[in-house]
């Protein structure tokens, strides 16, 4: 089971920081991403880590979210910084192959930016 939080409404160029909190089974040995999904959007790849903490982004976040585990709480984290309208979704974190999700879906966490 996967638990996404740390949403909220923020102005733009405001920072917020989501995790993830996998029970169960270990999102240790996994690699685990973030995607999003707009309003109207079909979700998409965000960010990944693998389990040797090798890291990728889509572009247009790039340098300004990073994406990072804590092993030992089974967690996964996802720093947003210099966020944009645009930013605005539902974020939902899985484990991932590529940028394919590969495990159920959580409630998600809604991230509202405004200009």
């Amino acid at each position: 089971q996967l638990v996404e939080s740390g949403g909220g409404l923020v102005q733009t160029g405001g920072s917020l920081r989501l995790s993830c909190a996998a029970s169960g089974r270990t999102s240790s040995s996994y690699t685990m991403g973030w995607f999003r999904q707009a309003p109207g959007k079909e979700r998409e790849f965000v960010a990944a880590i693998t389990w040797y903490d090798n890291t990728y982004y889509l572009d247009s976040v790039k340098g300004r979210f990073t994406i990072s585990r804590d092993n030992a709480k089974n967690m996964v984290f996802l720093q947003m910084n210099s966020l944009k309208p645009e930013d605005t979704a539902v974020y939902y974190c899985n484990s991932v192959q590529g940028v394919t999700p590969r495990g159920s879906w959580g409630q998600g966490t809604q991230v509202t930016v405004s200009s």
